[in-house]
């Protein structure tokens, strides 16, 4: 964080100090909500969770160099007390952003929000030093918290904002406003919450409904492809930007198509010149998540080619999403168990049969959750389209949902041992062990809650007697 007095914090967060010797001391470290994350200087927020109060560690925290405490109540050791510590963090998160000298770029949508920022804080830290989202840390916690990593010398901010109903991203907006917005789909994920793609689209808006008028540099950058994203130009007055594979985009990919090892490659297509893009990562849904990255990054001021390079060498930053292993034995892992619905399973799925061309492929597969009354289609749905993909074998893991998977399968024209309905993740490990053999490759995937990410780490687990080798 940019270095604030003890005294300056309490009074932009409206608080009271309480057993601080000198008000004058600067926080110089991170602001932190984990105190195995402190560090000298730190702000240690104290949260009250379910489980864990942040109070209880009060001492230690201080004994591990933190300046203060952000606090509900006295604690004994130096601390700022407010009334509510997550308005008091969203405070000062404001604050500090209005005196970055940095551009903030805000993203949103259904899917693809963590890979596609992850492409975009690794195009623009070519460019001058980024601070950005780690993980998918996008709620009213986790925003503030990033945009207080930044330093003096961050010159672009990326966030990713997530929204489970309407006003949500208008808060998220209100602590840290952008100059850029991005949203990149308006899919079905939380679509029980929210009880309507109409509803999505209305929440994914606030994005680009609180960005600063053409004149003033905002830009909005919107998906051709999605008509509900497209539709949300008339709700702003930022220069609009269009990336896709439409011809009207601005930004667009031309001649898509995938490696052998089921890698997307473009030719890349800007105002400013076309450039040749073959990525790292893994899935032909990565090309439309580049091309929002892209259209960022010539916002900004970067060249095709500039842009192109950057693209062809990022990687994934995130944990379990499409991160692929291959085991000595020759089989290969697809981890992307961090979460599922119902539009990154379809390209997990289309992923899976592009990687398998030739092998035989496994897509072990477990609930999507907050679906609401769409659950059971959707759920048949994947199971139907793992059969038309010809994937090899679905495992369905779990309860009623895993059950539906497998009927979606069976009622497609999986017949036989095509499909098979397992209870739970070490079923699923235990089955995959006795049958899998070299070459095969194996999709792991669900909703967050499912943890099958252990099925994953179990079988590469099994494979390790020799060196693994990790892409």
């Amino acid at each position: 964080m940019i270095a604030l007095s003890l005294a300056e914090i309490a009074e932009v967060v409206g608080g009271q100090t309480h057993d601080i010797p000198d008000p004058s001391v600067q926080v110089t470290g991170p602001v932190v909500r984990d105190s195995r994350e402190v560090q000298p200087g730190s702000l240690f927020v104290a949260f009250v969770g379910e489980r864990v109060d942040g109070h209880d560690f009060a001492e230690a925290v201080v004994e591990a160099g933190a300046a203060a405490l952000l606090a509900s109540r006295p604690v004994g050791v130096p601390a700022i007390v407010v009334d509510d510590v997550q308005s008091a963090l969203g405070a000062l998160a404001r604050h500090v952003v209005r005196r970055l000298g940095a551009t903030l770029v805000a993203l949103t949508g259904s899917a693809g929000k963590t890979s596609t920022k992850d492409l975009i804080a690794q195009v623009l830290s070519r460019k001058a030093p980024t601070v950005f989202t780690p993980g998918s840390f996008n709620n009213e916690i986790g925003l503030p918290l990033t945009a207080l990593s930044a330093t003096d010398e961050t010159r672009f901010l990326v966030l990713e904002m997530g929204a489970r109903g309407i006003g949500h991203i208008r808060y998220l907006t209100d602590l840290t406003p952008p100059r850029i917005g991005l949203v990149l789909n308006v899919g079905t994920a939380h679509i029980g919450e929210f009880g309507g793609r109409e509803q999505i689209a209305q929440a994914k808006g606030e994005l680009v409904e609180a960005l600063p008028p053409a004149e003033d540099g905002g830009a909005a950058i919107l998906n051709a492809d999605d008509p509900l994203v497209r539709a949300m130009a008339s709700r702003t007055k930022a220069k609009v930007i269009l990336f896709g594979e439409s011809g009207e985009a601005d930004v667009r990919a031309e001649n898509v198509r995938l490696t052998d090892s089921g890698q997307p490659a473009f030719s890349l297509h800007t105002p400013s010149g076309c450039s040749e893009v073959t990525m790292r990562l893994y899935g032909e849904h990565h090309v439309s998540n580049a091309l929002a990255a892209a259209a960022v990054a010539h916002e900004l001021g970067m060249s095709a080619d500039e842009i192109a390079t950057a693209l062809s060498e990022a990687g994934s930053l995130s944990r379990w999403r499409m991160e692929v292993t291959e085991r000595p034995d020759g089989v290969t892992i697809v981890n992307d168990a961090y979460n599922a619905n119902p539009e990154s399973m379809r390209a997990a799925l289309r992923a899976l049969a592009a990687m398998g061309k030739g092998r035989r492929t496994w897509a072990v597969l477990g609930k999507m959750a907050e679906l609401g009354d769409e659950a059971l289609a959707e759920h048949d749905a994947v199971g139907r389209l793992a059969v038309r993909l010809n994937v090899g074998k679905l495992v369905a893991v779990g309860g009623r949902e895993a059950s539906w998977l497998q009927l979606g399968a069976y009622n497609e024209g999986s017949w036989g041992e095509e499909s098979v309905h397992v209870s739970d993740a070490q079923a699923a490990v235990d089955l995959l062990r006795s049958e899998l053999r070299p070459g095969d490759v194996v999709l792991v995937k669900a909703s967050r809650s499912v943890g099958l990410e252990s099925v994953a780490q179990a079988l590469i687990e099994t494979g390790a007697e020799g060196e693994v080798a990790a892409r």
